[in-house]
C-alpha cells in the first residue's frame, strides 16, 4: 500500500500533464503519481509515463467514471486528487498530505476561490457558477465549504473506500462534497494558489452544459439527502397555489352568494391539497429512512479499520 498517492485524471492534457507530474514528484518525492488516461486522442499517456507517472486507463468517458476507478484500484493511506491541466500549484502538497495523515482529516478542500482564482480565471460565467454553487450548497446543508468545484483535494483512505460514487462527469466534485458534509466527515478548507490554463491548453468543461449538470446534481442530492425539507417546500408551494386559486374563485363568491359556481375549480383545488398532504408525509417517511441509513453509514465508518 502506498503512503501517499497522487491521482491525476486526464483527457487530452499532453501540453500540461508532464509539468503536473514533475511538480508533485518534486514536492512529494516518496509519493506514487498515478495518471489515469480517459480515452485521450493525443500523447497524454506517453508523456505522463516519460515524466515518471504510473499510467492507467479508464475507457468509460467522464471524470466521475475515472475517479470511481481510481478509488477502486489504488491502495493508499492518503489520496491527493488534482487535475492534469496545470492550474493548481503543487507548493502546498506536503501540507495537504500532513492534514490527512497527521491531523486525521477525511477531506481537505483546496480552496481556489479565496486566493487567486477570480483574477486568474478569464471565464466570467465560471466565476458566477462557482459562487452560485458554493452559496447554494452552504445554504442548503448549513456548511462552510469555500470551494465546492475545486479539482484539487485530498482524502483519507476511510473516505475513499466508503464513498459510493454515482456521478459520471464533472458533477463528481459536488457529489463528494455533499456526501462528506452529510455524513459528518472531518473536512477542512485550505487556500491554495491557482493559475489559469496555458494558452495552448483547452478546457474540457462546458460552462452551460456541465453547469446545468451540477445544478441538477445539487437538486437531486438535496431531494435525496434532505427529503423532509425538499418535500415540505414542495408541499408549501402547492398550498400557496391552491390558496391563490381557491380564495378568489371559490371562497369569496361562496361567502357572497352561498353558491359554488366553479365546481371544476373546487375539485382541482381539492386534488392540489391532497397532493400537498401526500408530499409532506412522503418527506416524513423518506426522512426517517434517510436518518436510519445515515446512522448505519456513520456506524460503518466509525468501525472502519485502515489496512496496514
Amino acid at each position: 500500500m502506498d503512503n501517499i498517492a497522487v491521482l491525476i485524471p486526464c483527457y487530452n492534457e499532453e501540453t500540461t500533464v508532464a509539468n503536473v507530474v514533475r511538480d508533485f514528484k518534486k514536492q512529494l518525492p516518496n509519493a506514487k503519481i498515478y495518471v489515469f488516461d480517459n480515452n485521450s486522442t493525443d500523447n497524454t499517456a506517453d508523456i505522463a509515463k516519460k515524466a515518471g507517472a504510473i499510467v492507467r486507463f479508464e475507457k468509460n468517458k467522464g471524470k466521475g467514471n475515472v475517479i470511481r476507478t481510481m478509488f477502486e484500484t489504488v491502495e493508499a493511506k492518503c489520496y491527493i486528487l488534482v487535475d492534469g491541466d496545470d492550474t493548481y500549484k503543487a507548493d502546498s502538497a506536503q501540507i495537504v498530505a500532513d492534514m490527512i495523515l497527521k491531523e486525521k482529516l477525511d477531506m481537505v478542500i483546496c480552496d481556489r476561490l479565496s486566493s487567486s482564482y477570480f483574477k486568474e480565471n478569464k471565464r466570467p460565467f465560471h466565476n458566477i457558477g462557482n459562487k452560485l454553487v458554493r452559496c447554494s450548497i452552504n445554504k442548503i446543508f448549513k456548511s462552510n465549504i469555500r470551494d465546492i468545484l475545486t479539482g484539487y483535494r485530498a482524502f483519507s483512505r476511510r473516505f475513499v473506500k466508503t464513498f459510493p460514487i454515482t456521478s459520471k462527469n464533472f458533477e463528481i466534485e459536488t457529489e463528494m462534497t455533499i456526501h462528506a458534509i452529510f455524513t459528518g466527515m472531518k473536512i477542512e478548507n485550505l487556500p491554495v494558489n491557482y493559475k489559469d490554463r496555458p494558452k495552448n491548453s483547452v478546457s474540457k468543461l462546458n460552462t452551460f452544459k456541465d453547469g446545468f449538470k451540477v445544478l441538477k446534481t445539487i437538486f437531486n442530492l438535496f431531494k435525496n439527502y434532505k427529503p423532509l425539507k425538499f418535500f415540505s417546500f414542495l408541499s408549501l408551494i402547492l398550498i400557496i397555489i391552491e390558496t391563490a386559486v381557491f380564495i378568489p374563485t371559490v371562497w369569496i363568491p361562496y361567502i357572497k352568494t352561498g353558491l359554488v359556481n366553479r365546481i371544476p375549480t373546487l375539485i382541482t383545488c381539492g386534488f392540489i391539497t391532497i397532493a400537498a398532504i401526500l408530499s409532506f408525509f412522503s418527506g416524513l417517511i423518506l426522512d426517517s429512512i434517510m436518518q436510519k441509513e445515515k446512522r448505519e453509514f456513520i456506524l460503518k465508518i466509525m468501525n472502519y479499520k485502515d489496512e496496514t
